[in-house]
């Protein structure tokens, strides 16, 4: 299996930096003093989710007249809006497969960009989008399982380790792991000293189980769609699982009270809009579990009903 490399991120950096925004590292004042905490907030992106950085890379890396016949993706949200995004960016058709649990303003905004959006069942997403694959000629561009996609997600960790070089922990939610994995990466690379966290919901605890045991697990998607983190309900595939068992120093698991706490503070105390699964690194770091030292959370993105954001700031802190 090949890994990716932090050239290989450091070329992504290259080919999407007039896509996206160059995220800040955002000092939390209010954190545990032995702590230190700053928050990278990718619900700053144009789409609202770090999802456009590997978006780009990809579109970015097929050969024009490859990428001229259309992309095909499936994705509980951010990805789609992001394959849209750029899809629209580079002038050609896209198909974007998603699960119908997925939130309404996901499906919208996807719409929005200009893809057509094909409405699918409960563990569908694959099979569907391969059959359209089939109708359209169109490339696949999947979420996570492709090193194109973890070298754009990647360009986050470059950015953190140029804001603050001296930085100890990073914690990442993992879900299909190409995030975490783009992030270790480079982390590894430019703060060897530096431990990278994934983060998970409990009811969607599927990386934490398979790393525990040393290869992956399957959770049914039923139990996984339980969690109110919609963005995390995916598990790794083989070349993301092996990616975070090299990189990761460990993984940490939330409750979904402690995610919505996390959504409120990021609102209340940072200013900062969270979906849920977006809040869940800093779910992660309000447990305590990681060794003193300065840490950066990703805030991953901020793409949450309206109803549901109401709900969670109204409830009990």
């Amino acid at each position: 299996m090949e890994f990716v490399t932090i050239d290989d991120i450091r070329a992504a950096a290259d080919r999407v930096r007039d896509a996206v925004v160059r995220t800040p590292l955002i000092p939390a004042g209010w954190a545990d003093p032995d702590r230190p905490l700053w928050i990278k907030p990718e619900n700053l992106q144009p789409i609202g989710a770090f999802k456009i950085r590997g978006a780009f890379n990809a579109l970015g890396r097929l050969d024009e007249p490859v990428r001229a016949r259309g992309v095909v993706s499936y994705s509980s949200g951010n990805h789609a809006q992001a394959v849209a995004y750029a899809a629209a960016a580079f002038g050609v058709p896209a198909h974007i497969v998603m699960p119908e649990e997925t939130p309404s303003i996901k499906i919208d905004a996807t719409r929005a960009y200009g893809a057509e959006v094909v409405i699918c069942g409960p563990g569908q997403r694959e099979k569907v989008a391969d059959e359209v694959v089939a109708q359209t000629g169109g490339v696949l561009v999947p979420p996570f399982d492709h090193p194109d996609i973890i070298a754009g997600q990647g360009t986050i960790g470059l950015e953190i380790a140029r804001d603050l070089p001296e930085v100890e922990n990073v914690l990442v939610p993992v879900s299909g792991g190409g995030l975490a994995s783009g992030i270790g990466t480079a982390i590894k690379a430019l703060c060897p000293d530096a431990r990278v966290y994934g983060v998970e919901p409990e009811l969607a605890a599927d990386t934490a189980e398979g790393m525990s045991l040393g290869h992956r697990v399957d959770w049914p998607v039923e139990d996984r769609n339980r969690t109110i983190a919609d963005g995390l309900r995916s598990q790794p595939s083989e070349l993301t699982f092996a990616h975070l068992e090299k990189v990761l120093d460990g993984m940490i698991t939330v409750s979904e009270e402690q995610i919505r706490a996390a959504v409120r503070e990021l609102a209340f105390k940072a200013h900062l809009v969270a979906e849920p699964s977006g809040a869940t690194a800093l779910a992660g770091y309000r447990l305590g579990s990681v060794p003193p030292g300065r840490t950066v959370v990703v805030l991953s993105g901020g793409n949450v009903n309206r109803e549901l954001l109401l709900e969670i700031l109204g409830s009990p802190a």
